[in-house]
């Protein structure tokens, strides 16, 4: 073993960069790797909720506990990513007030502050809830952004020496003598690509120890070596709605279910979300009902929900594990809580430790964990510091937040800016080259688009979690150019290109179960604006060879009458296929 002793990291969301913050803070050389972008599998479609733990309190308090520990943690660490919003569980004339007295018992158990509110009181809360509510329980909840906190992890990883690799997926484990030594990653090519790494070569990584923090996926990583990790996939939808109808999660008061949560985020609100236990987490039916039940369900709580627009709807998959011979049956009876698979004692395999389970909310619990367990495996003495170190970005926001008048922009610009950027704000937006708003609905601004694309290059994707840039009303119907435009003059128009087109596919993809009423008329609107003004669908009846623009240069009037009759009537043929 070398006097360093290095870790391989693989899975990119919220765990497995936590891990990677913690060891190389604790002077390992670490390597973590990811198929996608960060935050490419759950995490990345999680509903943005930081339990306080009241979710669970009744049903499974040892996470509970986990989850009212770890928020305080993170309001503290990462104020930049945390929106202190409160929650509330809901109790409508049909739920049972026997169920209401557990839930606030279970709190009390769980060290969860709670306040109990009448109908009226949590009414003047949130004016949108419904009239027959009967009454409310208010807890400590919040909502976290998950792509700028795993950013700010994968950033302070880098800061302490670790090797960060995007787009890297693991191809095989590399084992030798009967022990996990290291993976073969193949680089893939795409936007934003880092050079650690060449596109389309595959790289050797050798590792005195490998932990699989895949989540969904870890059942996958195992086959490599041989081992069965008993990873319990579990499909859930979110709908996203127009503007941001609550100011506080909104939990129904009653046993775990379907359609039962709504969470303020940002300038939208989150409604989620289904439980069905599914077979593989990158291949699962994406059905229209489940959409439609959020908002069926969900309006019995704030029933303007039937009025609004939503914007686009996405599905996720937890890392449900519970050990074997548990023989849970429904999904959402499951655990919760995390466990650690060493691979060594579990399946005489040494050199490799799995973390499965777990929420969002805990990842920080997790990676502390973990680290601790793979420090002893090497010999490391080194203790955790991520509970009381900042993340990047988290420093003296409050600070930064009331002087908001510092950067010769709008306040509500200013605001979201400085929650988003936490202490760098000051060495972003200092600028003195003009700083217009490039996204309207999310309130980003050039200098922020800049900062972004500093780090991820042409990967817009990857710039549209660190700003939120194109997540807003409008789904980047009025704001992709402008974003794509930002990357003139460091890379040329073929690229831009085709980074734009990647964001408009990320955006559309969301909003194909979303698609009725005013949303679809946004949609239309999106459509016909892009494609008309830069001819994005590639109707040859605008392509720039179909049409004689020299006509117009030179007043050949009737050559141009003659080119657009043609280049109509071709279109016409094309639409009507």
């Amino acid at each position: 073993m070398a006097d360093t002793p290095s870790v391989l990291v693989i899975g990119g969301g919220s765990t497995g960069c936590g891990i990677a913050r913690d060891l190389a803070m604790r002077g390992v050389d670490v390597t973590l790797v990811e198929k996608g972008n960060l935050t490419h599998g759950t995490t990345g479609r999680m509903h943005g909720l930081l339990h306080s733990g009241g979710r669970y309190a009744v049903a499974d308090q040892a996470s509970a506990k986990e989850c009212i520990q770890e928020t305080r943690v993170l309001e503290d660490i990462a104020s930049h990513c945390v929106e202190e919003t409160g929650g509330l569980f809901v109790q409508r004339p049909e739920d049972s007030d026997e169920y209401f007295e557990r839930k606030l018992r279970g709190c009390d158990e769980c060290d969860i502050p709670t306040e109990v509110l009448s109908g009226r009181e949590a009414r003047k809360r949130e004016p949108y809830l419904a009239k027959d509510v009967k009454r409310a329980i208010a807890v400590p909840d919040g909502a976290v952004d998950p792509f700028r906190l795993c950013v700010a992890n994968a950033r302070s990883a880098e800061n302490h020496g670790a090797r960060i690799e995007t787009h890297a997926e693991v191809t095989n484990l590399l084992v030798e003598a009967g022990e996990v030594v290291g993976a073969e990653v193949r680089h893939r090519s795409g936007p934003g690509k880092r050079d650690h790494g060449a596109a389309g070569t595959t790289e050797e990584i050798a590792a005195d120890y490998v932990v699989n923090a895949t989540g969904a996926w870890a059942g996958q990583i195992g086959e490599m070596a041989g081992v069965d990790i008993e990873v319990r996939p579990s499909k859930g939808v979110m709908t996203v709605m127009n503007v941001r109808q609550v100011d506080t999660v909104i939990n129904r008061c009653k046993p775990k279910g379907n359609a039962d949560i709504i969470v303020p985020h940002e300038t939208t609100a989150i409604l989620g979300t289904t439980d069905a236990e599914v077979d593989d987490p990158e291949d699962y039916p994406e059905e229209q009902w489940e959409v439609d039940l959020m908002i069926d369900e969900l309006s019995k709580l704030v029933p303007v929900l039937q009025e609004a627009r939503t914007i686009r709807s996405y599905w996720g998959v937890r890392p449900l594990y519970e050990p074997p011979g548990a023989g849970t049956e429904n999904p959402e009876d499951i655990t919760r809580d995390f466990f650690l698979l060493d691979h060594t004692e579990r399946d005489d395999l040494p050199g490799m430790t799995s973390i499965v389970g777990g929420k969002f909310t805990t990842y920080r619990m997790m990676a502390e964990d973990i680290s601790d367990h793979v420090c002893a495996k090497l010999g490391v003495s080194a203790t955790c510091r991520t509970a009381d170190a900042p993340l990047p970005g988290s420093e003296d926001f409050r600070v930064l937040e009331d002087a908001m008048d510092d950067y010769g922009l709008t306040s509500p610009i200013k605001k979201r800016s400085v929650q988003r950027l936490g202490d760098r704000a000051d060495e972003v937006l200092s600028t003195t080259d003009p700083n217009p708003v490039v996204c309207g609905c999310e309130g980003v601004t050039r200098a922020e688009l800049q900062d972004a694309i500093s780090q991820a290059g042409t990967d817009l994707n990857a710039v549209r979690i660190r700003t939120r840039a194109s997540m807003g009303n409008c789904q980047g119907g009025f704001c992709t150019h402008a974003i794509a435009q930002e990357l003139h003059p460091e890379y040329d128009a073929e690229q831009s290109y085709a980074a734009l087109d990647e964001l408009y596919q990320e955006r559309w993809k969301g909003q194909r179960h979303a698609l009725w009423g005013e949303q679809l008329s946004q949609a239309m609107l999106t459509y016909a604006l892009h494609a008309t003004t830069m001819n994005r669908d590639a109707d040859p009846a605008r392509r720039e060879d179909t049409i004689d623009f020299a006509a117009f240069d030179d007043g050949r009037g009737a050559g141009a009458s003659a080119n657009r009759t043609s280049a109509a009537t071709d279109g016409g043929e094309r639409r009507g296929d």
